[in-house]
């Protein structure tokens, strides 16, 4: 009887890391569907922008309460989950406190761990005030309605409780080393839970060791339920941001990447020796696509990045186009693309792995004409995310789809673009006639 606790808590971690494990293949398994694209040059730089965007969360201090905060929820869930290593091995061996003989090092780690739960507690407030009570502008656009705000809300409410019952299992924890329960060894510092303790004066030792059993258990099973909430949650940038800022775009920002099909066609106009004649090989298939038009034709990094989007808003803030009222919001089009990217994962899964045309895709079905030509390519929201996310290079593609495959750009740009062939410049006037307004 003595090892079922130990049993159970197997389990449960068993379950909670293989429900984990099986998403994360099912992510990768999306995030490849993209197309390939090599990330492998200057490695030095992209360790050091991932050091410094997502571990020294440089780009969040921007704003600076937000960013404070930020940083708070950031350390706090990062060190406070050193405790989850102790919480592991007492449930597997059904020790107590095994850290215990660290002695004040010990002290020193629970008692920071306390004060970061409560810096937690303070924050989390804070970021739910904003949301709800003060609704900032960014945090209830269109695009925010429904799922997304719940969503936003609901990991408060997460954060809160379980670092509520970090709390209250130490109170109890506290209490019971005071009475000298046996198996409660007098390990570690409460600065905090200490004043929690008083609300437990009264209780028998059996009662505080099922309210301390009790927040133990709820602690560790909401951390496992979290991990795998992760996944359909926005809050998947907790692991996402490290890829991401390490395989962000090195070169100039908005730099329009040229097709090689169409680099090779322009070297062989320009080849004097090649013959235009010559039979072409067949034996390569269908010609590329060019632009994207589903999430099948972006490039893997580009549905990292739709992953990895925190929904933050900062995007869209500071777009211009989406401030002087337009329908474009760069937040939107990562989200639609998140979300086209599920809606093909869960049909490949329904269909044992292969993806069945739907009649959907990005294009039209998500992400409107309208929104791609109002962006104005300022690279603004590029330069907001705090994690490197790069929305614009979405929009290109999908602009270059509608030009190249569809030949359905405004009006306006097929003039240009006309004006170009014909005239070598943006304006309709033949070349002879530049120099005319010198002499009038």
């Amino acid at each position: 009887m003595e090892y079922i606790p130990n049993i159970l808590f197997a389990l449960a971690l068993i379950a909670g890391i293989g429900f984990f494990t099986k998403n994360v293949k099912k992510l990768t398994r999306n995030i490849k569907l993209g197309r390939d694209v090599d990330v492998s040059d200057n490695k030095p730089q992209r360790w050091k922008n991932m050091a410094r965007i997502a571990l020294g969360q440089t780009k969040m201090v921007v704003r600076p309460v937000a960013g404070l905060m930020h940083i708070i929820v950031y350390v706090g869930f990062i060190i406070i989950n050193i405790e989850v290593l102790e919480i592991i091995i007492d449930g597997l061996l059904g020790t107590h406190r095994i850290f215990a003989p660290l002695g004040s090092i010990y002290d020193f780690l629970i008692g920071s761990f306390e004060i970061l739960a409560l810096l937690v507690i303070v924050a989390v407030t804070v970021f739910w005030a904003r949301r709800n009570a003060l609704r900032l502008k960014r945090f209830i656009k269109p695009e925010m309605e429904g799922w997304p705000k719940k969503d936003g809300n609901l990991i408060l409410y997460i954060e809160l409780v379980l670092m509520g019952l970090f709390l209250t299992m130490n109170a109890a924890d506290f209490q019971l080393q005071q009475l000298g329960a046996p198996h409660y060894v007098e390990a570690g510092a409460f600065p905090v839970s200490q004043y929690i303790a008083g609300l437990f004066d009264g209780l028998s030792i059996s009662n505080l060791i099922l309210v301390e059993r009790t927040a133990w258990w709820l602690h560790i099973l909401g951390i496992l339920a979290f991990l795998n909430y992760l996944y359909y949650s926005k809050h998947l940038h907790i692991l996402l941001a490290f890829p991401n800022t390490y395989y962000g775009k090195l070169g100039p920002q908005g730099e329009f990447n040229n097709l090689e099909a169409v680099t090779n066609e322009v070297k062989l106009m320009m080849d004097p020796s090649a013959d235009p004649f010559a039979a072409t090989d067949d034996s390569e298939g269908e010609p590329e696509k060019f632009g994207a038009s589903d999430v099948m034709d972006l490039n893997w990094v580009q549905l990292l990045n739709a992953y990895t989007c925190t929904e933050c808003g900062r995007c869209t803030s500071e777009c211009p186009a989406n401030q002087t009222g337009k329908k474009l919001s760069p937040r939107k089009i990562m989200m639609d693309t998140r979300d086209r990217l599920e809606e093909v994962g869960k049909n490949m899964d329904a269909n044992k792995g292969e993806f069945v045309p739907d009649g959907k895709q990005l294009l039209d079905d998500y992400i409107s004409r309208e929104e791609l030509w109002a962006c104005t390519t300022c690279n603004a929201c590029v330069e907001a995310c705090p994690v490197s996310i790069d929305p614009l290079s979405i929009i290109v593609e999908m602009r270059r789809f509608l030009v190249m495959e569809q030949s359905a750009a405004p009006m306006e740009l097929n003039n240009m673009m006309s004006n170009i062939e014909n005239n070598g410049a943006p304006w309709p006037y033949n070349q002879m006639d530049r120099l005319n307004w010198v002499k009038e």
